[in-house]
């Protein structure tokens, strides 16, 4: 039996994982501080504080991979973002190489590279331009990932995930959409990946505007069904107003928040 534990479990995206990612040869240990409800068939519940070292080695005994979700998961004060995004970043990876798991799926966040435009196509080496204190927390979890695979051998994959929603509700998201059946798709086949080093890939839709490339990771097998222009008609007619960096950036509206900078100069390739 294959054991996939789930840091974050009770979070937005590990209740839709904890569904999807159900398998007849797999057990799903579901860690978070919060409330995980009732135990399921071929399921474990850990609920502990996730920034314990000690509590999060023992959750890693008998693990084969690791996904970690957890975190603050929106943009917020540099104090509520550091405990939740970088302290538990830590832990977790640590928990990991001193338990001796091997394969860690990261959740990074297409808000590392936030300030990229939309009018350009990105690849996976582009400049880091986080949309914020959030989008720097994914950036140092994708450091943290690097460092662990070369140091100590850990196979690391980091997925940006966008708009992960159930359908697209604005203009931006006709570009960043991830549906939730391509979600769960993506997670399954980072758990079932070849054997790898490190890899960074985006967690979008097979959208006909996406501006990103994962070409450089056709290996992993991803490959979306879902198009946010599906929903175009919808979205012409319902998409709320969005703010000057809103509708033009990876990042969306992240990058608006506190925003005094030159938009131009922001959004540059360079």
């Amino acid at each position: 039996m294959e054991r996939v534990l789930i840091v974050g479990a009770a979070g937005r995206i590990g209740r839709i994982l904890r569904k999807g990612l159900r398998a007849p040869n797999r057990i799903l240990r579901l860690v978070d501080i919060a409330d995980l409800g009732e135990k399921r068939e071929s399921e474990e519940i850990y609920e502990i504080d996730a920034t314990n070292l000690s509590a999060m080695k023992e959750a890693m005994r008998d693990v084969d991979v690791v996904v970690h979700l957890a975190a603050y998961p929106e943009e917020a004060s540099w104090e509520t973002i550091f405990p939740l995004n970088y302290q538990l970043a830590y832990t977790m990876f640590e928990a990991a190489r001193r338990s001796g798991v091997k394969r860690v799926v990261f959740a990074s966040s297409i808000q590392a590279v936030g300030f990229h435009s939309l009018e350009r196509t990105i690849t996976d080496d582009v400049r880091l331009k986080p949309s914020g204190f959030y989008g720097v927390s994914k950036a140092c979890g994708e450091a943290l990932g690097s460092l662990y695979a070369d140091k100590y051998g850990l196979s690391v994959g980091c997925l940006r995930i966008a708009s992960f929603e159930n359908k697209p509700t604005d203009k931006r998201m006709l570009s960043t959409w991830l549906s939730f059946e391509d979600g769960v798709h993506l997670f399954e086949r980072a758990i079932q990946a070849p054997p790898h080093h490190f890899y960074r890939i985006f967690g979008v839709s097979n959208n006909t505007r996406s501006r990103v490339d994962n070409s450089h990771i056709s290996w992993l097998g991803y490959e979306p069904k879902s198009n946010a222009e599906d929903y175009l008609d919808d979205i012409i007619k319902n998409s709320p107003a969005l703010g000057p960096l809103a509708g033009r950036t990876q990042g969306g509206g992240a990058c608006d928040i506190g925003f005094s900078g030159d938009i131009d100069a922001a959004l540059s390739a360079e």
